[in-house]
């Protein structure tokens, strides 16, 4: 397809302009205002070498320029050389590469040979996979759908939150109150029960605490007893954890949870001693980030027992000599900011250049509308009642307004799915926000469902051409000049920018930019839809535009994979 900026940067590198190739590409702009030029080129930088006025010298680079054939038209205005380009070779362009590519419209190949990790989801062991979980789980996943699109050797890590104190507390809790019939029977709920439970009774007794400690240190010596309920209990949890990513559509390619490290981290405490990094601090083990402008870190507890800093350390160390990452990527919440400052700046200190290739993709927090969530004391939204609800509500739907299908079951479970997914990854992923059902299960305005409607509409007009879609072929014979409106060229314009926003979507780690111009294509669509007659009896003018519902068909399924919702044929 053609590069436009990069073909209007050709054109006025040989009209002239003294500026180089590099320096034109980086000064032509885009207008938001189209009626100003599809680009534009602002002259202020050529003033003082030209000795002219920007105004005159935007006239003549128009009158230089102005014949050539990509062009509508070239005015100058004021100091701006704007450009509009021609509208049906631009069509011709951007609907036969669509058409060609099909699937694969966007796809590249710049992460040739270079892998990225993603690490997202990651919930703890025997606690629930609840509502908060959900962002990271499915920003992390879109993350690596447009990384891996993009042609990176993509790995998807859970790192499952399967170690550390709370087992102590969990085990003192299941021995003290616990029931294995109870926790075969339901198992997150029942160890969130119990782990309440503890929380409680410790308030009265705090040397329940002392107590769990105990339990946790015997665990991570190995004790046969602690670790063999430990194992029950990770994988109790990861049945009940895989029946959600079912319903969600992700998938892992490692599991390797904290616990995988355990026996890594003595390698890195030897590290940081031979380093001169590690100091004794009443008991315990620090590393002074100070003079870095940190705060202390904690590495070991004056019992010996390790803490999350020494195993993402570990964990970082192993996946550049596993993988040889080209990025390290982290989708976890923006609480943990200073935690990840603190281990990036130690792996930094111990040597390691490829610390810069790590990185933090913070996110802000779901609380409730009664206030924020807690484990402890079990206040939590679990995230597959969320979907089903989703579910359950799509379908009464469906059934009051008599959808067009004959699949209600799984229509209603890709929509309402795919509508909570849509809603987290509408907004800025920085921004804190508050689970309302409400919100969750409206489907009217830019929402997911919207957007799925929209491409199963684009799938029924091309059902209802029948033969007549048939014949659009690769769109190389197609006559353009029939889609002449507005609307068409606007919808064109959307499905040309596609590409440039799934890079710019997977370089700034914010599927946001990739969802609102999912959106924007929608809603041009149905523009184009609404203002246009597509089955016209001119079959000429008829395929001209459908093959522009083609392209647009595919590039909002495309679109909407990438976020990791299902685009329904029919809705």
């Amino acid at each position: 397809m053609v590069n436009y900026r990069e073909k209007i940067a050709e054109i006025l590198a040989e009209a002239g302009t003294g500026l180089s190739y590099e320096e034109l590409l980086d000064t032509i702009e885009a207008p938001v205002d189209k009626s100003m030029g599809d680009y534009a080129f602002p002259c202020f930088k050529l003033a003082k070498a030209m000795r002219k006025a920007p105004p005159l010298i935007a006239k003549e680079i128009t009158e230089k320029i102005a014949d050539n054939p990509l062009f509508e038209k070239v005015e100058a205005v004021n100091a701006y050389v704007n450009v509009f380009i021609s509208k049906e070779a631009f069509l011709h362009s951007v609907i036969g590469e669509v058409i060609k590519v099909g699937d694969n419209y966007g796809r590249s190949t710049q992460g040739e040979g270079k892998t990225v990790i993603v690490e997202f989801s990651s919930p703890n062991i025997a606690k629930p996979f609840h509502i908060g979980h959900i962002r990271s789980t499915v920003i992390g996943n879109a993350i690596y759908k447009l990384y891996d699109f993009l042609g990176y050797n993509t790995i998807r890590i859970n790192h499952l939150g399967d170690y550390g104190t709370q087992f102590g507390k969990m085990i003192c809790a299941y021995r003290k109150w616990g029931k294995k019939e109870d926790v075969e029977r339901e198992p997150i709920k029942t160890l969130l029960s119990y782990y309440t439970k503890f929380h409680e009774e410790a308030e009265k007794d705090p040397s329940l605490n002392d107590e769990a400690r105990a339990i946790f240190a015997a665990l991570e010596k190995g004790s046969p007893e602690e670790v063999a309920l430990w194992k029950w209990f990770r994988e109790e949890s990861l049945k009940e954890f895989n029946r959600v990513y079912d319903m969600l559509g992700i998938s892992f390619d490692s599991y390797a949870g904290e616990s995988f490290y355990s026996d890594k981290m003595p390698r890195i405490l030897e590290e940081l001693e031979a380093k001169g990094l590690l100091q004794e601090s009443q008991g315990a083990q620090i590393v002074d980030l100070t003079e870095k402008g940190l705060p202390v870190a904690l590495i070991t507890k004056s019992d010996g027992s390790t803490l999350y800093i020494t195993r993402d350390i570990a964990a970082g160390v192993y996946r550049k000599e596993h993988y040889d990452f080209y990025k390290n990527i982290y989708v976890v919440a923006s609480q943990q900011n200073l935690h990840f400052k603190q281990w990036f700046t130690i792996v930094e200190m111990l040597g390691y250049d490829w610390a810069k290739d790590c990185v933090h993709v913070p996110f802000g927090l779901v609380s409730l509308e009664d206030g924020t969530m807690s484990t402890r004391h079990g206040r939590v939204v679990f995230l597959e009642d969320v979907l089903n609800r989703a579910v359950e509500q799509t379908k009464q739907i469906i059934l009051e307004k008599g959808v067009n299908t004959d699949q209600t079951e799984e229509t209603a479970k890709i929509v309402g799915i795919g509508a909570v997914i849509f809603q987290e990854l509408s907004n800025n992923r920085i921004k804190d926000y508050t689970f309302s059902w409400d919100k969750v299960l409206n489907f009217e305005g830019e929402t997911g469902p919207y957007v799925q409607y929209t491409h199963a509409r684009a799938c029924s007009v091309l059902r209802n051409a029948g033969d007549s879609a048939a014949k659009i072929g690769d769109g190389s014979k197609l006559d353009m000049h029939y889609l002449r409106g507005d609307a068409a060229f606007e919808l064109a314009r959307m499905i040309y920018e596609m590409p440039n926003v799934i890079v710019d979507a997977a370089e700034r780690y914010e599927p946001s930019v990739l969802t609102r111009h999912v959106v924007d294509m929608a809603q041009a669509f149905n523009r184009f839809y609404h203002e246009e007659h597509i089955l016209v009896d001119n079959e000429a003018e008829k395929e001209a535009k459908l093959a522009l519902v083609s392209a647009a068909r595919i590039a909002i399924g495309n679109g909407l994979g990438l976020l990791g919702i299902k685009a329904p044929e029919k809705m």
